[in-house]
């Protein structure tokens, strides 16, 4: 791979020469699996963020010792880069994504990343593998922002160095049809005075025998439910849920055991100016299944970046489980995620200023 030493408006670039692109169908994706040509890259350092550089994607050495490796001091946000229908290639909502992880830094005594560092390396970085953003219905650039530890001090104590690295991906839709889910019986994701509301490594870790198990079930996601009653409605998997019934929008409120999903908040927002009846409360398993035996239930979705919009069409709880409709027949849903594609790819007028112009 030869290198080309270049350079953008605000950071120090080497470009491959050759993309791997050349090589690469945009159209069969897996995701997450084919990572773009580059990635920036900042340290954080005598109490102060150095400055940052864009290089080839490739390895990054550090020994055994590695902070981030021994006490969880890894955290990330995701994102995406959209090609809209006029060309022109947008970032989704920069500021509520730095927001988030700036909490969440601060949750784990971490450095948080300047957000003017954040919103820099996001858009130049986007710049220069602009080709790399696929076009099409459901396709975007994922990005991925990551702050971790790097001290190399086998001790219990926040490090005093961090690293910021984002990386993109090309991706088509995450979930290719409807999905089932599963209600976890034993094990917990969150329970109050945790980090259930922060996007924290360990949060994914501790999720993946859950999944694992419910995918041997024949499940696509697990329902996590409530750490002390076990039994209110919190997630799907990594998705924010949300059930429509009786015409009403109901999702879990985000009281510190639920990540503040910035595709949930969209959600919400937009159902209110299509003067859809949203609340944010305590549901239970017990009563939407309750909804369902009287004819009420009527949608089941989970939201998130990777996701966007996914129909859940299956609900399962002990010996007890929900079918729903076909959700071509929805209305809900489909209209929230129109209006959210039409925002991001383009073709709607963006009165909230979501979008970042590349």
């Amino acid at each position: 791979m030869i290198l080309t030493p270049t350079s953008t408006a605000a950071i120090p670039v080497t470009r491959v020469r050759r993309s791997r692109l050349e090589s690469l169908d945009l159209t069969q994706l897996t995701f997450g699996a084919e990572l773009a040509d580059h990635v920036f890259l900042a340290d954080y350092a005598d109490g102060a963020w150095q400055p940052g550089r864009i290089e080839p994607y490739g390895a990054v050495n550090h020994g055994p010792a590695f902070s981030a490796l021994h006490y969880g001091q890894s955290i990330f946000e995701g994102m995406k880069a959209f090609r809209g229908v006029d060309g022109e290639v947008r970032i989704f909502r920069i500021a509520d994504h730095w927001a988030r992880l700036k909490r969440t830094a601060e949750r784990l005594c971490m450095a948080p990343v300047p957000e003017e560092v954040f919103t820099t390396a996001l858009i130049e970085l986007v710049r220069v593998d602009r080709d790399w953003v696929p076009q099409g219905e459901g396709s975007a650039l994922y990005l991925r922002p990551l702050l971790y530890a790097t001290d190399e001090v086998v001790g219990v104590r926040p490090s005093q160095t961090y690293r910021f690295a984002v990386m993109t991906s090309p991706a088509n839709k995450y979930y290719s049809k409807p999905i089932k889910a599963l209600a976890e019986e034993e094990m917990v994701r969150a329970a109050q005075g945790g980090v259930g509301a922060a996007k924290c490594a360990g949060n994914y870790a501790l999720s993946m025998l859950a999944g694992q198990q419910a995918k041997a079930k024949g499940y696509d996601v697990v329902v996590w439910l409530d750490a002390r009653e076990h039994k209110y409605l919190e997630e799907f998997s990594t998705m924010n849920a949300f059930v429509v019934i009786d015409g009403v929008l109901i999702t879990p409120p985000t009281s510190g055991t639920i990540l503040e999903g910035v595709t949930r908040d969209s959600v919400l927002t937009l159902a209110g100016e299509l003067g859809i009846k949203v609340e944010e409360r305590q549901i239970s398993l017990d009563e939407i299944f309750a909804a369902s035996r009287a004819g009420k239930l009527q949608e089941a979705f989970g939201s998130g970046t990777a996701a966007t919009i996914a129909p859940v069409t299956s609900i399962r709880f002990k010996d007890d489980e929900v079918t729903l409709t076909n959700p071509s027949t929805w209305s809900v849903a489909p209209a929230i995620l129109e209006r959210l594609d039409g925002i991001r790819y383009g073709s709607s007028p963006d009165t909230h200023g979501w979008m970042t112009t590349v």
